[in-house]
């Protein structure tokens, strides 16, 4: 394989692809291989009927189609958007802010953007023509990426990346993934990745790994349980699965028979050491879990079944320093690629500048009843629960006695709420053990598994306002109540206007059922079956009603036994 200047690096040049043996597979489509050589001719051939000036939006699916999107851009001197999606207020405001020339690079002939120029890559690689073997250069300071994330206010937030940055970025993984593998290099090895190309974990472990690092991509993006399987075993060994924790445990779950593999890497959110083992056992491979973020780039890796600390890349080193607000440390990585020092939204336990422990993102953390825990931990003992599908941990904005509680929605078609509770009291303090546990079909993740702190609000305000879950609290009666003196002497027990108002406190605890009952329910019917004797505990059960009633039933057990049942309502009614 040859290139176009005398030498890689000479005025900080810096090749498209790795060298390589231009015949042997860049890339697979459906069980067949296309050549470096291939891969070559496809981007000479395409870089010239590209606009003459960009940036250009690159919205192609086709991991193949990507990656000749992205050399044909760079060797006609632009820079590639990459956003998270291609929804049509995604591109809008790209639009907005993209400038006069933005043009859209697609492989779907269906798919419109509206206020861009749209280029079609087509399938060229039947197409006659120059096959050489020359690599471009491309200057290693150029613009080559912005990989677009969007923030709280769903506006994309680009962040830039130059070829050099990424080229280094793949080098140090190349060295940690040779010596993890035993392999001096990476050649032959075929990675087949469930996350979509345009995120940054997508980016770095699939088409870039094949184009600087040696090894292959097969092109699809398989989703469902049996594509990927199928997908495996169209490419021969030595092969990778490229996925996230939240496709894995999907996978994992569906039952299906998975080809041998010999790499599994996992992102984006951590992995629990049961999935890990569980993975590395159905697979036969080893599974290494990756940490970064779209402004770093990948730093770390761990290997799950071994450890729970990570080990930084290369050169790369993390320090903590004091927050200029006055806030929490911020742990601060730098080093190799990385063109300046950047600081992580997570909390960590430095134990040297190059291993440290993860706790979870310091946007994470929550504070309930003076304790101090992360949303990312609760999960992880949630999901960690056999049963449990999917599942995730909510905070509501209300509070109740100045204590807000948490909320757990499950995929757990075989579960109770009780059982799940039972089964958390057993993983974590008590102050963070929900009261309340809604059963869900499933969340509304992104295309990489994640759930965004703003979609998980959106959906479980949404599910809780419809949610007909019954709810269970335990209270505890104080032996030493001053009612019990003088309700009765000799034989005290509560007043039933107070098991009544530990009822109603107990729904002003869930914001659902306050917003169903309205400022001043009704007491639509109450019996009383049994007393409620000092040290008493006592389980408040409410039952929110279907259809147009939608009051709320509840029954009171004192030490397992019904003593009040009854039913509040919005409005007095004759029940």
């Amino acid at each position: 394989m040859t290139t176009d200047s005398s030498t890689t690096e000479t005025g900080g040049l810096l090749p498209l692809l790795a060298d390589r043996d231009p015949d042997a597979p860049l890339a697979w489509r459906a069980g067949s291989p296309v050549s470096t050589r291939q891969y070559l001719a496809d981007v000479a051939r395409f870089a010239p009927t590209l606009p003459a000036q960009g940036p250009a939006v690159n919205l192609c699916v086709d991991r193949y189609a990507f990656a000749v999107s992205l050399g044909a851009a760079m060797v006609r001197g632009h820079a590639s958007l990459l956003p998270p999606d291609a929804r049509p207020d995604t591109l809008a405001r790209l639009v907005e802010t993209g400038g006069p020339n933005l043009f859209a690079l697609t492989d779907d002939p269906k798919l419109q953007t509206p206020g861009m120029h749209r280029v079609l890559i087509e399938d060229r690689s039947s197409l006659e023509g120059d096959t050489g073997a020359v690599v471009p250069q491309v200057d290693g300071a150029m613009h080559a990426v912005s990989l677009l994330t969007s923030g709280s206010t769903g506006v994309p937030q680009p962040h830039a990346k130059t070829w050099r940055t990424l080229v280094g970025d793949v080098a140090v993984a190349v060295e940690r993934l040779c010596r993890v593998l035993g392999r001096p290099t990476l050649e032959g090895l075929t990675l087949v990745a469930t996350v979509p190309v345009q995120h940054s974990y997508g980016l770095e472990s699939s088409a870039l790994l094949a184009m600087l690092g040696g090894a292959a991509f097969e092109s699809s993006r398989p989703f469902f349980p049996a594509d990927v399987a199928q997908t495996l075993a169209s490419v021969p060994r030595p092969r990778a699965l490229v996925t996230t924790p939240f496709h894995l445990k999907t996978l994992l779950l569906s039952g299906i028979a998975l080809p041998p593999v010999d790499l599994i890497l996992s992102a984006t959110a951590p992995l629990s050491p049961q999935l890990a083992q569980q993975a590395e056992q159905a697979m036969g491979a080893v599974l290494l879990e990756i940490y970064g973020s779209t402004e770093s780039g990948q730093v770390a890796t761990r290997r799950t079944t071994d450890s729970e600390i990570w080990e930084t890349f290369g050169e790369i080193r993390v320090h903590a320093e004091p927050s200029a607000d006055g806030g929490p440390e911020r742990f601060i990585f730098q080093g190799d690629f990385m063109p300046e020092p950047t600081p992580m939204a997570d909390v960590l336990e430095l134990l040297d500048e190059r291993r440290f422990r993860l706790f979870g993102r310091a946007n994470d953390l929550i504070h309930v009843a003076g304790r101090r825990s992360s949303l990312a931990h609760l999960n992880f003992h949630l999901n960690s629960i056999p049963g449990v599908d999917d599942g995730a941990f909510w905070l509501p904005d209300e509070v109740a006695d100045g204590v807000v509680r948490p909320v757990a929605f499950v995929v757990a078609p075989t579960l109770g709420a009780g059982e799940i509770i039972a089964a958390l009291r057993q993983r974590l303090e008590a102050v963070f053990v929900p009261r309340r546990v809604v059963q869900v079909k499933a969340f509304p993740r992104e295309g990489t598994g994640k759930l965004t702190v703003r979609a998980l609000r959106e959906f479980a305000l949404a599910q809780l306002a419809e949610d007909d879950t019954p709810v269970q609290m335990v209270h505890a009666v104080p032996a030493d109540h001053p009612v019990f003196a003088g309700h009765f002497p000799g034989q005290p027990l509560l007043p039933g206007a107070l098991v009544l108002a530990e009822v109603m406190e107990a729904i002003h605890r869930v914001p659902a059922l306050t917003a169903r009952l309205g400022a001043n329910p009704t007491l639509a019917a109450a019996k009383f079956l049994a007393p409620v004797r000092p040290g008493s505990s006592l389980s408040i059960e409410l039952h929110p009603e279907p259809g147009a009633a939608r009051g709320v039933r509840f029954d009171v057990r004192c030490d397992g036994v019904v003593a009040v049942t009854g039913r509040w309502t919005a409005v007095q009614d004759s029940a």
